[in-house]
């Protein structure tokens, strides 16, 4: 499979449990990742400079389409435990306004900072059979300084296959209803989610595990459950991208066997509500 991922790649200033550190990330990089394992993936984003390392990393994802920007997307993440952060805008990348030439089987929009407008998501569904998104980057603030959320309007995401959002976040969209898209995905870090395929409301919880930071996790799940959706029943799917997400949460990466996922994904409960 052919896979297109929209959105910046960040540069993540850590701060947690007294430490500080640097690194790659943003929704678009974490999807992309795992998408990595499904499909070859493309990255359409915007940046200005980064470390040889991550470009090597970015490089290793998938093929690299970058608008030319006169600065990156930075953000500062300050953690009091493992899935509560305080999270700051510093810097901001180019918009990406236009989609690539080419056929993609399936395509994940997943911005950050407000990357993305909603006439390219129209474009999009338009144009591309199988298309998901995340909400997070649609409702957060775009100007420096402590990220706020902000209203938006739902109707822009009808006919996408798959939307995931956090269940804080949800509250923020507006003129939407679960029955506009194919998969809503409602997760809320180790807590009980909500799923809905067509209308029709699921329960599922994650396998809870102790984790030092929860960053990525549920762009890593949006990847993950798009992969095995192209190919999967709904609730195997489900199954499959909580417990892919337990042990990227578990690595910090996505080395590990398909085999593993199977097996921790029968510890993976859903049910119809």
């Amino acid at each position: 499979m052919r896979c297109l991922v929209i959105g910046h790649v960040v540069r993540d200033i850590v701060r947690n449990g007294g430490k500080t550190f640097e690194r790659l990330g943003g929704g678009a990089y974490y999807s992309a990742l795992a998408l990595s394992r499904f499909c070859e993936v493309e990255v359409l984003t915007s940046f200005s400079e980064l470390p040889a390392n991550w470009l090597l990393e970015l490089e290793s994802v998938g093929v690299l389409r970058v608008i030319p920007s006169e600065s990156t997307t930075t953000y500062e993440l300050t953690y009091s435990d493992g899935n509560q952060r305080e999270l700051r805008l510093l810097g901001r990348a180019s918009p990406i306004e236009e989609l690539p030439d080419g056929n993609y089987d399936a395509v994940v929009i997943n911005p950050v900072a407000g990357e993305v407008g909603q006439e390219l998501v129209r474009k999009a569904v338009e144009k591309f059979p199988f298309v998901a998104a995340d909400l997070q980057g649609f409702i957060r603030s775009t100007e420096p300084g402590k990220v706020s959320y902000r209203p938006f309007n739902g109707s822009t995401l009808r006919g996408l296959k798959i939307l995931h959002a956090d269940v804080s976040e949800f509250e923020y969209l507006t003129d939407f209803s679960p029955d506009a898209v194919e998969v809503l995905l409602l997760s809320d870090g180790p807590e009980r989610g909500r799923a809905f395929l067509r209308g029709k409301e699921y329960s599922f919880q994650p396998v809870r595990s102790e984790v030092d930071e929860s960053t990525g996790a549920g762009d890593v799940f949006l990847g993950a459950f798009t992969g095995f959706y192209t190919g999967c029943p709904f609730i195997q799917s489900l199954k499959r991208a909580a417990a892919f997400t337990a042990l990227f949460l578990a690595h910090r990466s996505v080395n590990f066997s398909m085999d593993d996922v199977g097996e921790l994904a029968k510890k993976v409960e859903v049910k119809r509500v």
